[in-house]
């Protein structure tokens, strides 16, 4: 997808919650090419993945806001006078979220909340893309998952996840907020915190054949899940901010299913080097896991064009560049 597809963004002014995450700075770097005014908004919560180091391409033409979107007084400054919010502010840990429900209630609830509030009263007229995620269907009863499929999720999180996306689209349709709802599905690539396997385990799987260690795999490592390269991911949200025919709208991403085992096979072959074993579940992760997952991502390529269109070859050898290069700022 070319960049004059975006001209649109240039000299608009955009926010970005969770802007010096993974997707977050990938985005503010596309957006910046494509001459938007940007401002992040980040907590930078420890183990979170925001990482300053992630936005070092544009660093001087970002403004970068470390602050809360619970705080009434920060979220009002910040979305006063845009024109476009990209809300990707969240925790995606489903195991701290069993642990500490009260922790991801407040962020992926509370906060989102107090968003829509601040827009409410002080910009009604913002367009809002949201961040959603697979998670919130829970086992998949029927493949592939479409927008329509039920929502029965395995932990606090997906639940907490709804909850968020159904604020979005009540604030579009009782105050005339346009929001837009991208259930995304596990996205890899640069800029992904690379600390633990709590937001994501492709990441993950990556870093530790990168360091010669052995990748465990859970059951018999045969799970699917459908993957998607960043950069596909940030010309989601990009088709999905210029749409208007998406507002009040959900769609899916996906488009790559493989399995856990093929993911790990690849990475090696491009790696030259690593291993595998295959070990027990353990029970914590037994009770909250989702099973195989393909997203029907009909919708989305049908009313908006869009399609992945990094190859996984392409887009494990990206991310090992990547990691390799700037490997002190992220192990």
């Amino acid at each position: 997808m070319k960049a004059q597809s975006f001209h649109r963004f240039k000299n608009k002014n955009v926010l970005i919650t969770g802007g010096l995450g993974f997707i977050g700075s990938n985005l503010t770097i596309r957006l910046v090419e494509l001459g938007a005014n940007v401002t992040i908004l980040d907590t930078l919560i420890p183990e979170f993945g925001g990482n300053k180091f992630n936005i070092l391409p544009v660093k001087h033409k970002v403004k970068v806001k470390i602050g809360d979107m619970r705080n009434p007084a920060t979220i009002k400054r910040v979305v006063i006078d845009k024109d476009i919010i990209f809300n990707l502010a969240g925790t995606l840990s489903h195991i701290d979220s069993m642990k500490d429900p009260f922790v991801d209630l407040d962020i992926n609830c509370r906060a989102q909340l107090c968003l829509l509030e601040a827009c409410r009263k002080y910009n009604n007229k913002v367009k809002i893309v949201f961040a959603g995620t697979r998670n919130q269907y829970g086992k998949a009863i029927y493949l592939p998952v479409d927008e329509k499929h039920i929502q029965e999720p395995t932990d606090i999180n997906g639940i907490n996840s709804i909850a968020a996306e159904k604020y979005h689209l009540l604030y579009n349709r009782i105050y005339g907020i346009k929001a837009v709802s991208v259930r995304m599905t596990n996205t890899y690539g640069p800029r992904h915190q690379m600390e633990h396997s709590k937001q994501g385990v492709l990441n993950w799987f990556i870093r530790l054949l990168m360091d010669g260690k052995t990748v465990q795999l859970y059951g018999d490592g045969s799970q699917i899940r459908d993957i998607n390269y960043v950069d596909d991911v940030v010309n989601a949200l990009l088709l999905c901010a210029k749409s208007q025919k998406a507002n009040g709208e959900i769609y899916n991403l996906g488009g790559k299913p493989i399995t856990l085992k093929e993911f790990v096979e690849k990475t090696i072959e491009i790696l030259g080097m690593g291993e595998y074993k295959i070990i027990k579940f353990p029970e914590e992760r037994k009770s909250i896991e989702i099973g195989n997952y393909v997203a029907d991502i009909k919708k989305i390529k049908e009313e908006l064009g869009w399609q992945p269109r990094i190859t996984l070859e392409e887009g494990i050898r990206k991310t090992i560049d990547y990691y390799k290069k700037y490997k002190k700022y992220y192990w």
